[in-house]
């Protein structure tokens, strides 16, 4: 049994009205989905919010899952527009804060850290800058793609279903996106800004 089949099979009971099936599908993303929402809004309180809300919005809308994408990926949809959508309520833009599951994504960064001279230290720490610098500059739909591929992981069927494109303006985005941090990260190590 795959990890959709299960999702399927828990939405379909929480679409019958099982309520602890549900809370199963919130304890199985409720990480990913505040992850997800802490790319876009700083403040971990309101992260914890919004991610509850998103949840909230996710149960109300249930019956209008049809399973056309994967459960995820329409959980990913809501809680992407429930960020937006607190950021323009309170006038304020996304942000992009790295989190505690993109770190444990990496699985070996403490040992590697463990074993970094402290100039390595400083010279990945101020990649890292450029990198995220880089990303930030990018039109909102190159990073949106890029962001889905790189940090979330999804494949480029579920990221054309998220952004409502075709799969080939994916492959472009993620191409042009990763093209144009390459650019900046070839610029800095040159020395034209003193990355050195």
């Amino acid at each position: 049994m795959t990890a959709s089949e299960t999702d399927r099979q828990l939405v379909q009971r929480a679409q019958r009205g099982d309520l602890r099936a549900f809370d199963l599908l919130v304890l199985k993303y409720q990480g990913r989905i505040a992850a997800l929402v802490a790319r876009y809004i700083a403040d971990a309180s309101e992260v914890e919010d919004v991610t509850q809300e998103a949840f909230i919005k996710a149960y109300r809308a249930l019956d209008k899952f049809r399973g056309d994408s994967a459960f995820y990926t329409w959980l990913y949809r809501i809680a992407a527009n429930a960020a937006k959508n607190h950021l323009v309520a309170r006038g304020r833009r996304p942000g992009a804060d790295a989190t505690i599951e993109d770190v444990e994504a990496f699985g070996d960064a403490e040992l590697i850290s463990e074993s970094a001279s402290p100039e390595a230290v400083a010279m990945g720490d101020e990649l890292a800058e450029v990198v995220e610098a880089a990303l930030q500059a990018l039109p909102e739909e190159l990073r949106a793609a890029l962001t889905l591929r790189e940090l979330e992981g999804l494949s480029y069927d579920d990221i054309a279903d998220v952004l409502g494109c075709p799969v080939g303006t994916v492959r472009s985005r993620i191409f042009r996106a990763r093209e144009a941090i390459d650019e900046r990260v070839k610029t800095q190590i040159s020395g034209d800004s003193g990355f050195r």
